[in-house]
């Protein structure tokens, strides 16, 4: 009998990204793999291709097992024998999965719960190697570059597209919305189409944009894309522009060039950074011109020609 591994992940599209090398290590280790993730990332998970079902999990709030609905089966799942912390450092989320009842659990190393034995966090570490040297710890292989995902099998609403995504929820973290539409004016007077994504909760700040830049409304996919859409948007598009982090996550898992304009990430172009608790690197007290921006999405543009 194939034995199933928990996973906790309870965050957004970008800290899903960071763990799918790990959650195929597990796979080719020949588990069964349970999500625990916020069930509108359901999209997202099947396409790992490593992901056999979700538990839903909201932030960091207690999971229950099973899962709704299995209560009443005939034969209700049975808790996996082991517990992977993939979501943070603990004791929060190491308690999360210990109150379920599992008997093991992989995990970081942590003073307030010195029974879990594993390896010391490194702050400083990228979580894509993070989690990766976590399943190495228990003598799990697990490659850091495995992070590719398939095209879905749904058409882009927009293919050929340079995507505008605005993002990043709070405002903290946020490029103003003059400054987008700067971009996404001057690089539609290059000749390149333009389509601004986002989310429901995003689609307001999407269509000040498009407004500010003069450019139909039609453009806005914000709020009327899947997550699977999105998926296909990105892995057609010819350049992604964003001031998520999770977007350009997105980006590198097609191989889709990228600029990031706003949180600091060393793998993309940091053309605007806000002090914070989990940002490194230097930090700029403004946003850069939006030429700037635009010369570097040139330039990203003549690196990944599509």
């Amino acid at each position: 009998m194939t034995s199933t591994a928990l996973v906790l992940r309870s965050d957004g599209i970008g800290g899903l990204l960071t763990v799918v090398p790990a959650l195929r290590a597990l796979r080719r280790h020949g588990l069964r793999v349970v999500l625990a993730c916020p069930p509108e990332l359901s999209e997202l998970a099947a396409l790992t291709g490593a992901v056999d079902r979700i538990l839903p999990a909201c932030g960091l709030a207690p999971l229950s097992w099973p899962g709704p609905g299995e209560e009443a089966a005939d034969q209700p799942p049975l808790l996996p024998d082991l517990a992977v912390n993939l979501h943070g450092r603990g004791p929060h989320s190491h308690r999360i999965l210990l109150d379920l009842g599992t008997r093991r659990l992989w995990a970081y190393a942590n003073p307030d719960v010195p029974w879990v034995r594993g390896p010391w966090w490194d702050p400083g570490e990228h979580e894509v190697l993070r989690w990766c040297r976590l399943l190495q710890w228990h003598g799990v292989p697990a490659d850091p570059e495995d992070s590719a995902l398939p095209t879905p099998l749904t058409a882009s609403p927009a293919p050929g597209a340079v995507v505008i995504h605005p993002g990043a929820g709070g405002t903290s973290l946020r490029r103003p919305a003059d400054r987008f539409s700067e971009v996404a004016r001057m690089l539609t007077d290059e000749g390149l189409p333009v389509v601004i994504s986002g989310s429901s909760r995003e689609r307001p700040m999407a269509l000040l944009v498009a407004t500010r830049a003069v450019l139909p409304p039609q453009i806005v996919l914000a709020g009327r894309t899947s997550l699977r859409e999105l998926c296909a948007l990105v892995a057609g598009a010819r350049l992604v522009i964003s001031g998520d982090v999770a977007m350009t996550r997105l980006a590198a898992a097609y191989r889709t060039p990228s600029v990031l304009v706003s949180t600091a990430d060393r793998r993309h172009p940091v053309l605007h950074e806000v002090n914070g608790p989990h940002l490194d690197g230097p930090h700029l007290d403004s946003s850069v011109p939006a030429a700037q921006v635009v010369n570097a999405a040139v330039r990203a543009l003549r690196a990944g020609v599509r």
